[in-house]
């Protein structure tokens, strides 16, 4: 059944004179304007913007020739590649609504994906065909529905589906309210939550990101997956002013370095994970990077011990970018201009407006800890099919105005910079006491012989809950489990203290960096007798 995505309510401020600029027509006039210039560049090599566009327009015209009606749902299950682009963009063109699935997905979580917003057609890699079998025979898609987008295992090759169509631009008609594209929150474990991003959403998040350059002028270094909301946030500025994508299928921190020195690099989107990893490359200092204008950072905070590394040895700015992929908050931290504010996510950007919020749902005055909770310029329509889920999500402010809850703890310090210490389920109550991680893996990622470290709350008889680090050490050091933790307790408070410390190889990451807690927690309390 199809989701009626236009019953599903509105909760970003609007506007009755907002001007619409679809993306689907802007990048029309591109072949014709700037044909030659390189629109993406890949494994394959360079593609300009009129060879995009011819391949855009192609697959628009097949999935309108093929029944797809302005609002349906077009799935992909792939990795960054030219034809991954030009069928999200080709999508948009016919008016169907994107939907990017990971990878990282189980079969079962895959055909919820696909079966929960409808989709029409899938997409798919070659890469990806072995998770596309353990879910095909629960999808609910015909074999005609589904495509291979370099290769013909799964079904009809992209190519021979588009057979002789044409390449007439005839970009679909679209408003600020009609769906642009399904995120899925969740894919490994669970039922996933499709978040219902619409034009005025994007379109907002666009004009708001060209303002860091990521435009016309822009070359973006694409290392991270496209079903993320962290990569859409600077790939579709990018396309939308007519700049410059280089695309990664997979990360590996030394390809990152020699594709940013020989193709001029200006902007990349990365997570903390990924700036520490390139910066231990060993000859990093060798790669020429003076090209870059900013890089930004999202998905979790990034260590105060980490810019100040980039920021001396990498030209170029830092932006961190706190935000939900639901919208609602948003702040922005400038590195450059506030070295003294490196502990923290940022002001709230223009539009953008964050409070903090108790327990019962009190406003809290600023200082003091709870949830943040935030409106913004750019929010969800909801999660698709859930609508209990949604009004779950929201904190109604007193003068009636809808904000997201973050689930993140934290405060507002007294120049309105926000403090993230945890995310509200991670939090360990300990003897009554709240403790935040953060804090406690600050203090134990200062040890010289400590590389990465996560804390997590585990079973504790006497008090509820304890600490636990689990650290990865660095290569050659000899402290031990116990040095590192008596260390540790030294620099930490009273109820702060850890219980233990345990080696690890590494530590569990999502496919976007980051630390993957559920799944470090559920040894200790699945084996818990209480």
């Amino acid at each position: 059944m199809k989701t009626r995505f236009d019953e599903m309510p509105v909760y970003a401020p609007t506007d009755s004179g907002e001007a619409m600029e679809a993306i689907g027509f802007r990048i029309q006039a591109f072949a014709s304007g700037q044909g030659d210039k390189t629109a993406i560049i890949d494994e394959k090599g360079a593609l300009s913007w009129a060879g995009l566009l011819h391949e855009v327009n192609r697959i628009a015209n097949r999935l309108r020739q093929a029944g797809l009606k302005k609002g349906d749902c077009v799935a992909a299950l792939s990795e960054n590649s030219r034809e991954m682009v030009a069928l999200y963009l080709g999508t948009l063109v016919a008016g169907g609504c994107m939907v990017p699935l990971s990878g990282m997905a189980s079969g079962e979580s895959l055909a919820l994906m696909i079966r929960d917003c409808g989709s029409r057609f899938l997409f798919v890699s070659r890469k990806n065909l072995d998770i596309w079998a353990e879910a095909s025979l629960r999808a609910g898609l015909n074999h005609d529905e589904v495509i291979g987008l370099d290769n013909d295992a799964a079904g009809q090759h992209l190519k021979d589906w588009l057979g002789s169509i044409p390449a007439e631009p005839d970009p679909a008609p679209v408003t600020l309210n009609d769906p642009f594209n399904i995120i899925y929150s969740s894919g490994t474990t669970g039922t996933p939550k499709g978040i219902l991003h619409d034009y005025r959403f994007r379109q907002r998040q666009m004009v708001r990101m060209s303002r860091f350059g990521l435009n016309g002028e822009a070359v973006n270094l694409v290392s991270t997956p496209m079903y993320s909301n962290t990569t859409l946030v600077s790939v579709l500025p990018t396309i939308f002013y007519g700049g410059t994508l280089v695309l990664m299928a997979r990360f590996d921190a030394r390809r990152f370095l020699e594709l940013a020195e020989q193709h001029k690099v200006t902007h990349a989107m990365l997570v903390p994970v990924q700036f520490e990893r390139i910066l231990a490359v060993p000859d990093f200092d060798q790669f020429d990077l003076s090209s870059f204008k900013l890089k930004l950072c999202t998905s979790a905070p990034l260590r105060a011990h980490v810019i100040a590394e980039t920021m001396k040895r990498w030209p170029g700015n830092i932006r961190e970018v706190y935000g939900l992929t639901e919208g609602g908050i948003s702040t922005s931290l400038d590195c450059a201009a506030y070295p003294d504010k490196w502990d923290t996510v940022g002001l709230p950007t223009e539009g953008a407006e964050v409070r903090v919020v108790s327990e019962d749902g009190k406003e809290l005055p600023q200082g003091e800890i709870g949830e943040i909770v935030g409106r913004a310029i750019s929010m969800m329509r909801g999660y698709v099919n859930r609508p209990e889920q949604t009004r779950e999500m929201l904190w109604q402010s007193p003068d009636g105005l809808a904000f997201y809850r973050s689930g993140d703890m934290g405060r507002i310090d007294e120049d309105g910079f926000v403090h993230i210490l945890d995310r509200r389920k991670d939090m360990i109550i300990s003897g009554g006491f709240n403790i935040y991680a953060v804090d406690l893996e600050k203090v134990v990622l200062s040890h010289p012989a400590v590389s990465d470290a996560a804390v997590i709350g585990i079973p504790s008889s006497q008090w509820g809950e304890t600490p636990l680090a689990l650290v990865v050490k660095k290569s050659g050091c000899q402290e031990t489990e116990e040095e590192i933790r008596d260390w540790a307790n030294q620099h930490l408070g009273k109820t702060q203290r850890l219980s233990a410390v345990e080696f690890r190889q590494e530590l569990p990451r999502s496919t976007i960096g980051k630390v993957l807690k559920r799944e470090l927690r559920t040894p200790y309390w699945d084996n818990s007798a209480g």
